[in-house]
């Protein structure tokens, strides 16, 4: 048996506080969940629920942790989406345009460590994060009805300035995996979560009478901030040299309310994260080939802020307010494996997604346009030595764009006809690289 002793722990707490101090930056594919969690996974589509040579099976599945051994993951991914949104034939023509966000470079680490404690159980940690509905547009040359004769420059949703809002999540995940069998384990890993949000340029929906239920705490507030957990549990079994499955459940993870937002976000501040599932399949043709089959939920319509239409007939920050209208998410990810030589692992993968946005919820998701639904991926390994390694991960989510009626056409607002048709669009790139030692 492996002594477990002070150097394994404190080596595995300094990982969680140093993930701790990790930014956390917007990423988006699969709504605004990454279309994969660890850099070899990012080269084969996202699929990941059977995958045992890496630490990330607190993001996955970490039943997969305890066939990994004793290792240490460490990467950067960097991710730059192009989104737009614009406004046509509207009855006041003021208020067409089209507008770009300007933040487009982001940079998203990893980290996990994993640690054999006995030959059939084992103990770890993953840190990773998600994001997505990060927007910066410019005020751009809108103008806005201030009278029935007067018009005022204005962003493209009828406020002041900038435009825009950024969610940010960071999740620490200890994981513990023990095999039943040498063929079949079991794994459970603790959500510990952190978000962080913010919003500028919302003006209108804060001035205009009624509409919000604390119009205070809607917009250019700064950053808010929330903690929560949440539990992840998982299976995996080789159920032959040619076949391994594996499943994994997220609960909901429960957040603090953003106290700051809650004129803002329906149920006075709630943002939860959503609960997800996943099984995969991974087929082993020989010992150079794998091939990963991954199905992916998640139910973002469970989260009343996220999930609430936009088009509910009651106040922002109500129970039953207005959210961005996001429908539940399923995900396929398919990834290929091939081992050239002992040295180089080459990868390549697809991943398809709904479109969680309806068009009825457009003028909501200007801020949150997370449209984007084919991402095509390749990755490598190379072994360093004999005990470490470098991986590397690129993906491209070609543009997706999605059109609808404006809110303004409403008689609340402008009154039919005056907001026309909203497009908004989004594309993706993203490049990685991860430094991983087995010890």
């Amino acid at each position: 048996m492996r002594k477990f002793g002070q150097t394994q722990v404190g080596g595995l707490l300094g990982v969680v506080v140093a993930g701790a101090f990790l930014p956390t930056i917007a990423a988006a594919t699969d709504g605004y969940f990454s279309h994969g969690y660890g850099m070899k996974s990012l080269g084969m589509g996202g699929a990941s629920v059977t995958r045992t040579d890496d630490g990330f099976g607190g993001a996955n599945n970490p039943a997969e942790m305890v066939f990994a051994g004793n290792r240490f993951d460490i990467g950067i991914d960097w991710f730059r989406p192009t989104r737009s949104a614009s406004r046509a034939d509207a009855g006041i023509p003021p208020l067409n345009g089209s507008v770009d966000s300007d933040s487009k470079n982001f940079y998203i680490p990893e980290i996990a460590y994993n640690q054999m404690v006995q030959p059939n159980l084992s103990l770890g940690v993953t840190v990773y994060g998600n994001g997505g509905m990060n927007t910066d547009y410019p005020q751009g040359s809108f103008q806005c009805p201030t009278s029935p004769t007067t018009f005022a420059p204005a962003n493209m949703l009828c406020g002041q300035g900038r435009l825009g809002q950024n969610l940010s999540q960071l999740i620490i995940a200890p994981t513990l995996a023990y095999k039943l069998t040498p063929d079949h384990a079991i794994g459970i890993a603790p959500l510990l979560a952190y978000q962080r949000f913010s919003a500028v340029g919302l003006q209108a929906f804060a001035n205009y009478p009624g509409l919000s239920s604390a119009p205070g705490n809607v917009t250019n507030l700064g950053n808010a901030s929330s903690t929560g957990a949440g539990l992840r549990v998982g299976y995996l079994g080789h159920l032959s040299p040619l076949v391994t499955l594996g499943a994994s459940f997220a609960t909901k993870t429960a957040m603090r309310k953003f106290d700051r937002y809650k004129g803002l976000f329906a149920d006075q501040g709630n943002f939860d994260i959503p609960e997800h599932y996943a099984v995969g399949l991974g087929l082993h043709p020989d010992k150079a080939w794998t091939i990963a089959l991954d199905y992916e939920r998640i139910n973002y319509s469970g989260v009343s802020s996220v999930g609430n239409p936009s088009t509910n007939q009651a106040q922002l920050g109500a129970a039953n307010g207005p959210g961005f209208g996001w429908q539940d998410v399923n995900v396929y990810k398919l990834g290929v494996e091939y081992a050239l030589n002992p040295a180089w692992i080459v990868r390549a993968g697809y991943n398809r997604s709904d479109n969680p946005i309806q068009a009825r919820d457009v003028t909501f998701n200007i801020i949150a346009p997370g449209v984007v639904q084919d991402h095509y991926t390749l990755g490598f390994t190379y072994a360093l030595n004999a005990t470490s390694e470098l991986t590397m991960a690129y993906m491209y989510a070609p543009k997706k764009s999605l059109s609808g009626s404006s809110m303004f056409n409403s008689p609340a607002f402008f009154g039919p006809g005056a907001g026309g048709t909203e497009t908004i669009s989004l594309s993706e790139y993203s490049l990685g690289v991860a430094w991983a030692m087995r010890f």
